[in-house]
């Protein structure tokens, strides 16, 4: 480490990207093809989802959701990856550094949340299909949604306060973003506590959003094995698939590099888990939750011959 005390007029340099010196255009294309698909998979869903009244249900309400904070959650990061990709600036300001890690936080803390809120919408539409429309009305849906949104921005303040105080001894980042264990490693001082402290607040909010998203399938499961015959079995069990699929992707890579009571130094193999959420899982979604469903196919179709015509 430097002695050289790092402030908030200091820039910090990303060194997470030099092993792609030699062929960082080629992951340069890759990630902006990924990116741009992202960002269009789901402008798509958004769209067919809030003007096709066909779509006008929970579950589509909720997917647009996810779409938007995908949309958010994928431009706090990616952007300034290209940037590096190019090798033009590795530089990021220590105020643009701590925003980005604060809204990275805080829009994946949502999508745990959101994706909780949607296990339980599953729940809702196999267990008690009588009064599905009745506990999931539009005000319930709307005010789940607001109360994901608050508890990820509200969740991820005080450990970045805590972060921004920091001293910091060097300002090289052995990431290709903002992340948690490559900013402590900077810090001149001990963080023990505040390891723990962001160990419980991951825990709190990834073991609990899974835990609850599990339970709920664990409901659904039991229901489904109730029913008869093996065509009802799969047309209720074919209604969840594509959200559980998500789900483990999701929680798994963030738990493994979260969900510890120690930062991890192994910083090679994390940069690997967060491409896997950062990049993968938000195009990876579209498909499986959206593009290969009939009633979106339909809507698809609609919107697009509507444009054409």
């Amino acid at each position: 480490m430097s002695d050289v005390f790092v402030d908030n007029s200091t820039d910090f340099i990303f060194l997470g990207l030099s092993m792609f010196h030699t062929w960082h255009w080629s992951v340069f294309v890759i990630v902006l093809v990924m990116y741009i698909l992202t960002i269009t998979g789901n402008i798509i869903i958004i769209t067919i989802t809030s003007t096709n009244v066909h779509l006008h249900r929970p579950m589509y309400f909720f997917i647009s959701n996810l779409s938007f904070i995908e949309m958010l959650y994928t431009s706090v990061t990616i952007p300034k990856i290209l940037v590096l990709l190019t090798g033009n600036n590795k530089y990021i300001s220590f105020r643009n550094c701590i925003t980005q890690f604060y809204f990275f936080f805080a829009l994946g803390s949502i999508e745990c949340f959101l994706l909780s809120v949607m296990s339980y919408d599953r729940y809702c539409a196999v267990c008690k299909p009588l009064h599905y429309q009745l506990i999931m009305s539009g005000p319930v849906c709307r005010n789940l949604v607001l109360a994901c949104w608050t508890m990820g921005f509200s969740t991820n303040l005080i450990p970045t306060f805590i972060i921004a105080n920091l001293k910091f001894c060097s300002r090289n980042i052995q990431h290709f973003f903002c992340d948690l264990s490559p900013l402590l490693q900077l810090s001149c001082q001990n963080t023990n506590k505040l390891q723990t402290l962001n160990f419980l607040t991951a825990s709190l909010i990834v073991l609990v959003s899974f835990t609850f998203t599990l339970g709920s399938y664990v409901r659904i499961i039991l229901t489904i094995s109730t029913i008869p015959s093996f065509t009802g079995k799969f047309k209720a069990f074919s209604t969840c698939a594509s959200h559980l699929a998500v789900v483990l992707i999701f929680f798994g890579a963030v738990a493994f590099v979260y969900v510890r009571p120690r930062a991890s130094t192994d910083f090679e193999l994390n940069k690997v888990v967060s491409a896997v959420y950062i990049v993968v899982t938000p195009i990876v979604n579209p498909l499986i939750y959206s593009f290969r469903n009939k009633d979106v196919k339909m809507a698809i179709k609609k919107l697009f011959f509507r444009a054409i015509s």
